[in-house]
């Protein structure tokens, strides 16, 4: 039984410490490549990521599995998704791979921990990647853009030369 409590509790810290690694990742990127255009791209990002998800949270006001408040959207998937999804738009998807497994990671450490529905770490983790793919350009290179219309849904290639 201790053993269980010690696995939850250490599976909830390692989630709560990658949101502040994965957001530092991403936007020390910017800093290390001298990227001024990407750390624009990241202040908008993040405040519109932060703005929906709370904006949403006390909206909704879905209670958590614990009983606590705030459950709908889970801030720490949007968050790290939406840091993950800067990298891959930005730098490109081989640099992002990691970053998306733990921000998975961190949404499993959240329903593991009581503190959301499945439903709320899903809804984060589109929030969050919404709000990259639609502020950040790419660095150099490829970049691929969602596409949403009436008709029907689609991604955009498109190749700087």
């Amino acid at each position: 039984m201790l053993t269980q409590v010690l696995v939850a509790d250490n599976i909830k810290k390692i989630g709560d410490a990658l949101l502040v690694l994965i957001s530092s990742t991403a936007y020390g990127t910017t800093l290390y490549l001298d990227d001024k255009e990407g750390q624009k791209e990241f202040y908008k990002s993040f405040t519109t990521n932060a703005g929906i998800t709370y904006g949403l949270k006390y909206g909704v006001n879905r209670k958590r599995p614990n009983g606590e408040d705030y459950s709908f959207p889970s801030g720490h998937t949007s968050t790290t998704f939406q840091g993950a999804t800067f990298v891959h738009k930005r730098y490109g998807l081989k640099y992002a791979i990691p970053l998306y497994l733990e921000a998975t990671f961190v949404g499993y450490s959240r329903v593991h921990a009581d503190k959301h529905y499945l439903s709320d770490v899903l809804a984060g983790a589109v929030i969050g990647g919404l709000s990259s793919f639609y502020f950040t350009t790419d660095y150099k290179g490829i970049n691929i853009q969602p596409i949403v219309m009436n008709s029907g849904y689609g991604i955009s290639f498109r190749d700087n030369f």
